[in-house]
């Protein structure tokens, strides 16, 4: 998430302050690694939605039973809880 909330920024598509990582760790979020079986579960997805970086979010939050906060409704298609 902070890996797309810094390429959005830089864009200029996104209003997060520059410790964005820094505030989540503050507030108890948990770093969560990009392993093989979330990489392999992105493949199995259907395609309501073609962003890779979202498709690779949906799959870790399968895979971990997360929930994932975004503001992109089309998420939850997959079955995820999305928190926003």
């Amino acid at each position: 998430m902070v890996w797309e909330a810094a390429i959005k920024r830089s864009l200029g598509k996104l209003d997060a302050p520059e410790d964005l990582a820094h505030t989540l760790l503050d507030a108890g979020a948990q770093p969560l690694p990009v392993t093989i079986d979330h990489a392999a579960a992105v493949e199995r997805l259907p395609w309501h939605h073609r962003d890779p970086f979202d498709r690779l979010l949906i799959a870790q939050a399968l895979t971990e039973d997360a929930a994932i906060v975004s503001r992109d409704e089309p998420l939850s298609e997959y079955g995820v809880t999305v928190l926003w």
